[in-house]
């Protein structure tokens, strides 16, 4: 558990009880509904880490991570970071990198590479990552399930400090 802002925001694993909430957030936020079931499984899967940010009694931001048991090209196996979704009332807060470094010291307690995969003209979050090092492995259309508007991603990866 992290707290940031002065005390007002927390940062934790996220619980069964916050599932609704995130999906309730992302639906705010104008991404895609969220399948109940699968972030219900996200967060009881232990080879992976669901964060959230809260706000009072409110879920402000989440984000997650993946595990691939197998290569896919040039993906390698290993603990990959999800999105990030954050309100809008509170962004560019540090919420989102909150929730980041968050997911990543989990992967590092568990593995000395951390990877992720961004489309190639997300320059945000290219930029975000940078502060811990992540840099470009491959490029393609296409690693593991992730699939990238425009045709191209990166594969992006860290080593634990």
């Amino acid at each position: 558990m992290t707290k940031m802002n002065a005390g007002e925001v927390e940062i934790r694993t996220a619980r069964l009880l916050d599932v609704p909430s995130i999906i309730f957030l992302e639906c705010q936020t104008g991404r895609t509904q969220l399948d109940p079931l699968a972030l219900e499984a996200a967060v009881k899967d232990e080879n992976r880490h669901v964060a959230v940010a809260i706000l009072g009694a409110t879920v402000v931001g989440w984000g997650k991570t993946h595990y691939w048991d197998y290569s896919d090209g040039d993906a390698p196996s290993g603990h990959y970071l999800g999105g990030v979704s954050v309100l809008s009332s509170q962004r560019r807060r540090g919420v989102g990198s909150a929730i980041t470094e968050a997911r990543l010291q989990w992967i590092w307690s568990r593995e000395p590479e951390a990877w992720y995969v961004v489309n190639a003209g997300n320059t945000p979050s290219i930029e975000l990552h940078r502060r811990w090092h992540f840099t470009e492995v491959a490029r393609g259309p296409q690693f593991h399930t992730t699939t990238f508007t425009g045709g191209v991603g990166l594969l992006m990866s860290a080593k634990r400090p």
